[in-house]
């Protein structure tokens, strides 16, 4: 084996048995590794349970709105919903069968812990709505997986007439997209 400096030889380690905390070495035989030390601190589970406990009593707080936000979400939900089976029915009586775009269910948003969200898919196309806790809508897209999220626009729950506007843009725009080769 090639030195790496002078005077310095090339160790080439590997791992032993999971758990064992020592590596092994071809020239050397066993030698402790600190690396792979278990540190003898609080038990693994202990340690999650006092996390989950203080990062749950945190989010309590949230809960009541979360909810109304679900409840906006899940409203939101039907109504797209019923509009795509609308569209499927009529591009299959046109057609056009495979012109099928996929309802993701309910869940909590993948970049925010306290909204809810579901999208809309076909191939790489996506749209996004998101219902915050914070009392608003979001609508993202439509845009191409891998590719930056956007537009967006954000809307209070409260101005239900402005989203009804802006919810029928907007799946008309990713219908129009995600159906165009």
């Amino acid at each position: 084996m090639r030195p790496s400096r002078p005077g310095i030889a090339l160790v080439v380690l590997r791992r032993c048995p999971p758990g064992s905390g020592v590596v092994h070495s071809a020239e050397r035989g066993y030698v402790p590794s600190a690396m792979n030390a278990s540190p003898p601190a609080i038990d693994l589970s202990a340690r999650l349970e006092s996390l989950g406990r203080a990062l749950g009593e945190r989010e309590a707080a949230y809960a009541r709105d979360l909810e109304t936000a679900r409840g906006q979400a899940e409203a939101f939900h039907v109504r797209v919903e019923e509009a795509l089976e609308r569209f499927h029915a009529a591009a299959r009586r046109a057609g056009a069968p495979h012109l099928r775009i996929d309802l993701s269910e309910i869940r909590v948003d993948d970049k925010h812990l306290r909204a809810v969200e579901f999208d809309l898919t076909r191939g790489r196309h996506k749209a996004i709505v998101v219902a915050k806790s914070s009392g608003e809508i979001t609508l993202v897209g439509p845009f191409r997986s891998g590719k930056a999220e956007g537009p967006c626009k954000t809307l209070p729950f409260a101005s239900q007439a402005e989203i009804d506007t802006a919810l029928g843009d907007f799946l008309a725009a990713f219908v129009e997209e995600a159906a165009t080769p």
